[in-house]
């Protein structure tokens, strides 16, 4: 299981330190929750732009593009200029599945990969006939916009169904867990069949981020 680092919650006259350290650390990708203030209650697409930027002049780390916003298109334009890793949007944000077909298409435009994320609410089997074209399934294991919310613990059995399917019909679509990860529960959820696990504040707030990340992979 690889580890991609949520910066949402980094203060920002600590931004630059906080990459070196995590850099040193061994994070596998950083992760950047983009936030509109219409999606989600939160905006965090200014100072994510920023972190971006930091990223791209000092790291050769991957980053991971998470957004929860409702102008999906306009997003895009906006960060493929940071070649991010992967792009991940939210299902719930399209009006339909047509919809969810077109910006799965504009991100492989831009030689980049494609995530689709989806709410806790949302069931497996809603966006299974999106596996076979997208390169990562997010599943949300909190409601997305703000870090710090706890694990929600049915997320075991969707992560076990996603993994099913994905097995089945011999994908290799990787499976990302964002929310409430920490040293307690990182084990169950790589054992159900995670790939890449989000972490943010168990990260963060750790006093060696170097042992956290170890002990989470």
């Amino acid at each position: 299981m690889e580890i991609s680092t949520s910066l949402l919650n980094v203060e920002e006259n600590k931004i630059v330190q906080t990459i070196y350290d995590l850099e040193v650390a061994h994070t596998d990708y950083f992760h950047i929750d983009v936030m509109d203030g219409r999606f989600v209650e939160n905006d965090t697409s200014e100072k994510m732009r920023k972190y971006c930027e930091y990223l791209n002049q000092i790291t050769n780390i991957p980053i991971d593009v998470h957004f929860m916003v409702s102008n999906i298109k306009e997003y895009i334009d906006s960060y493929v200029i940071f070649n991010p890793h992967i792009i991940t949007f939210h299902y719930e944000a399209c009006k339909d599945k047509e919809e969810v077909n077109k910006f799965i298409n504009y991100i492989k435009e831009y030689d980049c990969k494609v995530g689709l994320a989806i709410k806790p609410n949302t069931s497996i089997e809603e966006i299974k006939e999106f596996l076979p074209k997208i390169n990562m399934l997010l599943i949300m294991s909190v409601e997305p916009g703000k870090g710090g919310q706890k694990f929600i613990e049915n997320t075991i059995s969707k992560i076990e169904e996603a993994k099913k399917i994905i097995d089945e019909l011999e994908l290799e679509t990787e499976i990302e867990v964002d929310g409430g990860i920490n040293l307690e529960n990182a084990k169950q959820v790589k054992e159900t069949g995670t790939t890449i696990a989000v972490a943010g504040t168990s990260i963060i707030d750790s006093k060696d981020y170097k042992y956290t990340i170890k002990n989470m992979k």
